[in-house]
């Protein structure tokens, strides 16, 4: 989760925004993440239609609370609950936030997740106290029981995506964490492990971005589409980009005008709910785009929350 402690006044974002799609706000709804008090580091996760109306905190708990994947009706979130400060385990509720269980042991890193065979299995990225950090962990989501997928001390491993497929998993990685002079690049591998390849290359004559900028994150595979999106600071703003499975091409994905960051493809591969923030940093929101026609609508409004961030498509609670 991004976490930002310069203080501005909420500005009106200039986006372009055509004829505003029409949304089917019956099966799906959109959860995200917001900052509800900066001060006691209070993060709940929310829900909404899809068309931006009924807006509900189903957390609302005083931890860290962020979600980074629903399978069906399983919302699944790391929270620090019931843990010293930012200590994250996996968690899980549905999207009216009941009976919320922790459904691990393992402790994990902040990076988005992903799961295969019914949500039977995820694969996060986590860590085992100080020494073992940002590698890859399997996790049995029927016991809770966990392995390590990826041991490279030292190297950051994060954001770990499976094919829809289930064979291979996509992921940023870098081979020296603490090397601010080296960016991340998305690699993917077969599923245990095996066959590690690289897919991107941050253009290293872009001297627009910062260390801790996105360079390449955030994997999300296109429903019935057969390439992968994620985010890039390039040229003085962070934009969507897709490249193919095989890595032989690569393009820029989307043309707005705010700074894009983390994404979320409905289940039909219509709509991309999208994070847009302006480039003072003043609010962040959630968006939702028609990709066929690239009619864009805003869903949140910063006169509620400044940071309303990282939307994940969920099914309504049966």
């Amino acid at each position: 989760m991004k976490r930002i402690t310069l203080l501005f006044s909420l500005l009106f974002l200039p986006v372009t925004i055509g004829a505003q799609p029409e949304v089917n706000t019956g099966e799906y709804l959109i959860a995200y993440n917001v900052l509800v008090d900066n001060e006691k580091d209070d993060y709940d996760v929310w829900v909404m239609n899809i068309d931006g109306s009924g807006k509900k905190n189903i957390t609302n708990h005083p931890d860290v609370a962020w979600t980074y994947f629903a399978h069906d009706d399983e919302l699944f979130f790391i929270s620090d609950r019931g843990k010293p400060k930012r200590n994250y385990y996996l968690f899980k509720t549905d999207a009216t936030g009941n009976s919320p269980i922790q459904v691990s042991e393992q402790r994990l890193e902040d990076s988005w997740m992903s799961a295969r065979n019914g949500a039977s299995e995820m694969v996060v990225a986590g860590r085992i106290g100080d020494e073992v950090r940002m590698q890859l962990f399997l996790i049995d989501l029927e016991t809770g029981k966990s392995r390590q997928l990826t041991n490279e001390k030292g190297a950051l491993h994060r954001d770990p995506l499976f094919s829809p497929d289930g064979k291979q998993i996509v992921y940023a990685y870098k081979p020296d964490r603490m090397n601010r002079e080296v960016y991340e690049d998305l690699w993917i591998m077969d599923a245990d492990g095996t066959n590690r390849r690289r897919l991107t290359t941050y253009p290293m004559d872009d001297k627009t971005s910062q260390w801790h900028s996105y360079h390449a994150g955030a994997p999300r595979w296109a429903p019935g589409r057969n390439f992968i999106t994620y985010q890039s600071f390039q040229k003085g703003k962070s934009s969507l980009f897709a490249v193919t499975p095989d890595g032989k091409k690569q393009w820029k994905l989307t043309e707005n005008e705010l700074n894009e960051g983390w994404h979320a493809w409905s289940p039909d591969g219509k709509w991309l709910a999208i994070e847009m923030y302006d480039d003072e940093n003043t609010e962040f929101g959630i968006y939702l785009m028609n990709f066929d026609t690239k009619e864009v609508k805003k869903l949140t409004d910063p006169k509620d929350f400044r940071f309303q961030q990282a939307p994940v498509f969920v099914k309504r609670a049966r």
